[in-house]
């Protein structure tokens, strides 16, 4: 059983670093390109505010349902229609909700109105996708739920290539309902294939929605879903914020978006690894020094994957940030870089935030694991106070840069948070001589990055050169060994 899930886990990243990559740094960000910063910051002011009230659509019963499959596969039988009924009644309340806090909030104009519809249907049929998803986790299907993990986006790719790259397509008043209408019609799509693969499995539907059982489901995941939502808030009112706080047409919000948008794709294989982790740790918890090592384990490679990433990043920001911005019809050279310099402020403070959320995923994911869900909510509550507060302060004087330092303010608190109430809870040893380690490591990687990109060559080159010699710096600072990855990738009986 654990090998099939480790070869998942593998099959599911690989599918997803080949496909989430090109739909973020090829077609989202030539969106933003054709769409101009103003006009991308509205769009992602709205995308954001509607995500916020994700798990409203959920309440964990996509997490239950996956669970109770797996104990018993007659449960999919017994409750697919119930279950499928319930989340369109959940649908129904979260396009009400959207529809009204929208506009108490601003938004009134039919444009926004319009991109906020298509935005939270999005949202709906994004719902109905991981639930039907979670029939083929629980049926044990992982290869199956691995290619629908990226099946909606690769359709997604593929038809927006066609529009933006064919010809074929009037592209003078390019509009974002159109990037929004696309990936409408993949997630419906996907939620055919995934209903034709679920439904070869279900004997019979019985249409009746048992309102006590969703009670029970509701009194077991309300903790799980208040934490997901206060996370949500912390984590992406940014741009939201921007948009609103500032008379600007949506042009620091569209700056902010384009730093964020590595931050983002990063964001979403770090939360693969810890979906990996979730098990291992509750199976851990009755071994403290098993639960150490495998903590000291998951953590290393946690600082080492973002780590690398953050500080090359940091020194590479005006590169990175010019690589993947063109220059606006009519625009000069110096203001092209202007601009590109208002990106590369933002960047490096991002992935600085980046890197902090990360080890939330360790200490967040252990103690979730734990059933501390009282204690996380306590601290996300904290984020959410801390980040609407300081953003009001800094927002209107230093505009997207201002967003990104109270990001990583609270990316900062809470990942500290987490970290002392598992060294509370769990005992852990971690030691002085493990900090020390981690930091000279971080050192190293900082050190090797500075001296490469003084080399004499393109910045590609030496950016490729610094990234191969500080993957070299985790083995040679031995912050992790090629046992501990056998250790944590495979069972006991295949080491």
């Amino acid at each position: 059983m654990q090998n099939r899930f480790i070869k998942n886990i593998i099959f599911l990243l690989f599918l997803n670093l080949l496909v989430k990559p090109f739909w973020y740094f090829g077609i989202d960000l030539e969106v933003q390109n054709r769409l101009g910063d103003a006009l991308y910051g509205q769009y992602l002011s709205i995308f954001n505010f509607s995500y916020l009230f994700y798990i409203l659509l959920d309440l964990g019963i996509t997490n239950f349902n996956s669970r109770n499959i797996a104990s018993d596969n007659k449960m999919l039988s017994k409750h697919f229609a119930g279950l499928a009924e319930i989340k369109l009644l959940l649908g129904l309340c979260y396009a009400i909700i959207i529809f009204a806090v929208g506009y108490i909030n601003g938004f009134r104009e039919g444009y926004q109105l319009k991109i906020l519809f298509w935005c939270g249907l999005n949202q709906i049929l994004l719902s109905f996708v991981l639930f039907l998803r979670s029939n083929m986790q629980g049926l044990l299907l992982f290869k199956a739920d691995s290619f629908l993990s990226v099946f909606d986006r690769l359709l997604a790719i593929l038809l927006m290539a066609l529009i933006l790259w064919t010809g074929w397509f009037s592209l003078g008043h390019f509009n974002v309902v159109w990037f929004l209408q696309v990936q409408t019609l993949a997630y419906l799509c996907t939620i055919a294939l995934a209903l034709f693969l679920v439904l070869k499995h279900v004997d019979h539907l019985s249409f009746r929605i048992n309102f006590k059982f969703l009670k029970e489901i509701l009194a077991q995941s309300l903790p799980f879903a208040l934490l997901v939502l206060l996370m949500s808030i912390y984590s992406r009112i940014e741009p939201f914020l921007l948009e609103r706080l500032l008379d600007d047409q949506g042009v620091q919000a569209g700056i902010y978006g384009r730093a964020y948008r590595l931050f983002d794709a990063g964001n979403n294989i770090s939360n693969l690894f810890a979906i990996m982790l979730l098990p291992m740790f509750t199976a851990s918890l009755k071994n403290k020094t098993e639960l150490n090592n495998l903590v000291k384990t998951s953590f290393n490679v946690m600082v080492a994957m973002t780590g690398i990433v953050m500080v090359m990043c940091v020194f590479y920001s005006q590169e990175i940030m010019q690589l993947v911005t063109r220059t606006a019809e009519g625009e000069t050279e110096a203001a092209y870089l202007l601009r590109v310099g208002q990106y590369a402020k933002v960047f490096p403070i991002l992935m600085g935030s980046f890197f902090c959320l990360s080890t939330t995923y360790v200490f967040g994911t252990l103690l979730t694991a734990n059933g501390s869900l009282k204690q996380l909510n306590l601290v996300a509550a904290s984020g959410v106070v801390i980040n609407i507060l300081l953003n009001l302060i800094v927002i209107p004087r230093f505009q997207s840069v201002g967003a990104a330092c109270t990001s990583l303010c609270v990316q900062t608190v809470t990942a500290l948070a987490q970290y002392l109430l598992c060294e509370k809870i769990f005992k852990l040893r971690l030691g002085w001589r493990y900090w020390i380690h981690l930091m000279a490591f971080m050192g190293s990687v900082m050190l090797c990055t500075w001296l490469t990109k003084m080399l004499d060559v393109s910045w590609f080159l030496a950016f490729g050169i610094g990234f191969v010699a500080n993957v070299g710096l985790i083995f040679a600072t031995k912050l992790l060994r090629l046992k501990e990855i056998v250790t944590l990738v495979l069972p006991a009986e295949k080491r």
